[in-house]
C-alpha cells in the first residue's frame, strides 16, 4: 500500500495548534504533500521540519507570512527540486519534487486569483508556464503524483454553487479548460474523479470562512491528487477528512496498491 496526503494548511504554525502533526502521526502516510505553509525557514520549529519518522522538504515564499510549500516522506528522497525553474513564482514558494526510484511526489500550490485583478493576471501566468513543465514532466516517462491546492474546481459537481460563480475566480471558463488540457493533453488524472466519477456534496475540500459555509456544506474541490495513467489506475480508496479541522481545507488522502 502507498497512502498519499494532500493538505493545504493555512499556515503551518495554526494547524499545528489545532492537531494537524498528532494526526499525521496517527494517520502514517507515506507522503504528506502540505501548502500554504505562511512561514519562513526560521520559523519552522524541529517539530516541523522532521516529524518523528518523516524528513521535511520545503519552499519558502520570499515574501513573510505567504504561499509555501512542502513534503514530508519517510525515506530520504533520491533527489529533492525545490521551485520548477520559473523566478516569478519559485519566488512565491509553490513547488518541491521529490524523486523515489522511478517514482515522483509533488507538491504545488498554485496561484489563488480571488483577491483582485492584479493576483487573477499572475494566476494566468502561472497557468502559462506551469502547462510546459508538466508536459516535460510527461516527457520523461517517469511516475509522478501531484498533491495540491490548484485553486480551480474543474466542473459544476466540483462547488456547491456553481451557479454563482461562474464568473469568479476559481471557476472561470479559461481556468477550467486549463484543467481539462491538463487532463487530456498532458495525459494526467484525476484521482479522486477516477475513484468518484459521479459524487458531489462529499468531494469538498474548501470552504469559505465566509457566513456558514462550513456549516452547511457549501463547498469547493479545489485539492487534487493528479497523476500519471499507470500510477492512477492503482488507486483504490480515496477519503476527505473532515472529523478535525485543521484549517479552511481538509486533508485528502488516496492509497494506492504498491507497485
Amino acid at each position: 500500500m502507498l497512502k498519499i496526503v494532500s493538505a493545504n494548511l493555512n499556515g503551518i504554525r495554526s494547524a499545528a495548534k489545532k492537531g494537524f502533526f498528532q494526526w499525521m502521526a496517527r494517520h502514517s502516510a507515506d507522503y504528506i504533500c502540505v501548502q500554504e505553509l505562511k512561514a519562513q525557514e526560521a520559523d519552522m520549529t524541529p517539530d516541523f521540519l522532521t516529524p518523528e519518522g518523516y524528513f521535511g522538504y520545503f519552499h519558502y515564499a520570499e515574501k513573510k507570512g505567504y504561499s509555501g510549500a512542502g513534503v514530508y516522506c519517510k525515506t530520504k528522497p533520491d533527489n529533492v527540486q525545490i521551485g520548477f525553474n520559473c523566478p516569478e513564482f519559485d519566488a512565491e514558494g509553490r513547488y518541491v519534487q521529490c524523486d523515489f526510484g522511478n517514482l515522483s511526489v509533488i507538491s504545488v500550490y498554485c496561484p489563488s486569483g480571488s483577491s483582485g485583478e492584479e493576483r487573477q493576471q499572475a494566476k494566468f501566468r502561472f497557468m502559462d508556464v506551469f502547462l510546459p513543465h508538466l508536459l516535460e514532466l510527461k516527457s520523461q516517462g517517469r511516475e509522478f503524483v501531484i498533491c495540491g491546492d490548484w485553486n480551480i474546481a474543474h466542473n459544476e459537481i466540483d462547488l456547491k454553487n456553481y451557479k454563482g460563480n461562474r464568473k469568479n475566480s476559481g471557476f472561470l471558463p479559461e481556468e477550467r479548460e486549463w484543467l481539462t488540457r491538463v487532463f487530456d493533453e498532458v495525459g494526467l488524472v484525476d484521482v479522486y474523479r477516477r475513484l468518484h466519477p459521479g459524487t458531489t456534496e462529499e468531494c469538498y475540500t474548501w470552504w469559505s470562512n465566509r457566513g456558514q459555509a462550513y456549516a452547511k456544506n457549501v463547498g469547493w474541490r479545489i485539492d487534487y491528487q493528479v497523476a500519471t495513467p499507470s500510477l492512477a489506475a492503482r488507486a483504490h480508496a480515496a477519503e476527505i477528512y473532515k472529523v478535525e479541522r485543521f484549517s479552511d481545507h481538509a486533508p485528502l488522502t488516496i492509497t494506492y496498491t504498491a507497485a
